[in-house]
């Protein structure tokens, strides 16, 4: 393969044609990170993409995720798109349902309905001749010169290995594909797992239920936050004034917030963390009476090694007569209920698995073929890689909007897409004006990103001491390990030595 220097990057020789009028753009995925690139790509006067959507509406993860007491763990304010402030949102950490209208009126407002393709998924993506050429599973095909992955990370749900799960003789199923024709109140519950979602889950239920019984494979912290609910009056002063949204989202409260947060998670010896931990560990000490209770509750972690969870109620629901918390481990589940290793039997009428997804997944089950026929299930078998979290050598004008390593677990995820969005946007100008048919990072530059990025993940509070799902079989968090200043830098421009581009060739 011949390279030759271009314009201060390079390109590699190759057969492909010049666009003669203008990109197309196949965007996977409707939701947050899907339909910002599609809205930016409006906004550029870009009109020739498609959106595929598997799913019967926009919202991704809010669409499929409709338990009881789904809420956002990120400011409402901050979980916005930044052209799209909304002065509707009726408390700080919004409810699950607001969060899909959102995207849905987004979705309205910028002309974006037409251009999705519902209850369509995809099979395979290949790269031929300077094109990105796809296949849909009910036979279908495309192509387009740029193609953008924005499948989300928790949209594979998964579903633990427990000894005789299938024997359960009433309602069980996954937290993210809650069936709402089973009723809930005055029955008994098991929900198994304790992040975020069974945190949530237990506080919405706990005074529903006859009895509750919540399986905890390991405790969490628990960080306290406020339950605000936003007035009519406040929704006023945000409607006749934006910069109070914005004081919201990045005012001086919100960004000690972040900076400290930031801090502890990338030095695990750092004051941030102390001070976090002081504040977790008085949490505990103070909101739970008792001492049994509390020890049960007692994680032998530091805090932020796993996903933090934010929670104004459930030490309150953990409390409550109805609620037992189990913490002793699953033997199996038997036709009416789960039998525990000590013997005890918890005697159920539904049962909710709270127990994550497929983290691992990304774009995948989509097979994804780049140049010289390089599968992505290959360049992936040591575990998802992308430079920057964006790109992939080898996988011309592809973008992942939050791929693998990104800071997931530390900034508000339309603020990091957004972001992306605009580094990849700036990398696409060569072929959009022509000098190019595709452009790629180098495989040396995902290697020193990564070897950069492993040695200093290693120092990241994920890396204390805990079982999450930030680590990789290897141990090492596979998460952004620097600090948001950092991110905002290395997004605002690529490096145009890391990546290379592919010479056109008209046909």
């Amino acid at each position: 393969m011949v390279i030759a220097a271009l314009s201060g990057m390079c390109f590699a020789r190759g057969r492909a044609a010049v666009p003669q009028s203008g990109l197309r753009t196949i965007i996977i995925g409707a939701g947050m990170a899907g339909l910002l690139a599609g809205i930016k790509l409006k906004e550029r006067g870009e009109t020739d993409f498609v959106i595929y959507e598997k799913g019967s509406s926009v919202g991704g993860t809010w669409r499929e995720n409709t338990y009881p007491g789904i809420a956002c763990d990120t400011p409402a304010h901050s979980y916005s798109y930044s052209f799209a402030l909304n002065p509707e949102w009726s408390a700080f950490y919004a409810p699950g349902p607001e969060i899909q209208a959102y995207f849905e009126r987004a979705a309205q407002r910028y002309g974006l309905l037409d251009a999705i393709r519902f209850e369509t998924e995809i099979a395979e993506c290949i790269w031929r001749e300077g094109q990105w050429h796809v296949r849909t599973t009910d036979g279908r095909s495309d192509r387009a010169h740029v193609l953008v992955a924005a499948t989300g990370v928790l949209h594979h749900p998964h579903v633990p290995k427990i000894p005789g799960l299938e024997t359960f003789e009433r309602p069980w199923f996954h937290s993210a594909r809650w069936d709402h024709s089973v009723p809930l109140d005055g029955k008994r519950i098991g929900v198994i797992g304790n992040g975020s979602t069974g945190v949530q889950i237990i506080s919405a239920l706990a005074r529903r239920a006859e009895t509750l019984v919540h399986f905890q494979r390991s405790p969490q912290w628990i960080m306290p936050c406020p339950d605000s609910m936003y007035t009519e009056a406040d929704k006023q002063v945000f409607r006749e004034d934006s910069a109070k949204i914005e004081a919201v989202r990045n005012g001086p409260e919100a960004a000690a917030r972040k900076a400290r947060f930031t801090s502890a998670i990338i030095d695990m010896d750092s004051p941030e963390l102390a001070e976090i931990q002081a504040i977790v560990e008085r949490n505990l000490e103070e909101s739970v009476s008792d001492p049994v209770l509390r020890e049960k509750l007692r994680p032998n972690y530091r805090a932020a090694c796993k996903r933090m969870i934010f929670s104004a109620h459930y030490y309150n629901a953990v409390q409550e007569p109805t609620v037992l918390l189990e913490n002793q481990a699953i033997d199996r589940v038997e036709p009416t209920g789960v039998r525990m290793k000590d013997g005890t039997f918890h005697k159920l009428d539904v049962l909710a698995l709270a127990t994550g997804f497929k983290v691992d997944q990304f774009v995948r089950p989509i097979r994804m073929i780049g140049e010289d026929d390089l599968d992505l299930d290959d360049v992936w078998a040591n575990g998802p890689r992308a430079y920057y979290a964006v790109t992939v050598p080898s996988f011309p004008n592809l973008c992942l909007l939050n791929g693998p390593t990104g800071p997931v677990g530390n900034f508000s995820l339309v603020d990091i897409a957004e972001k992306q969005w605009d580094y990849f946007d700036q990398l696409i100008d060569a072929v959009r004006a022509g000098r190019a048919a595709g452009v790629a990072p180098t495989m040396a530059a995902l290697e020193a990103y990564e070897a950069a990025r492993n040695k200093d993940a290693m120092r990241t509070v994920f890396a204390s001491g805990c079982k999450s799902w930030y680590l990789n079989a290897h141990g090492i968090p596979q998460v952004w390990p620097w600090s948001y200043a950092h991110f905002v830098d290395v997004m605002a421009a690529p490096r145009e030595a890391d990546y290379r581009l592919l010479q056109p060739i008209v046909a």
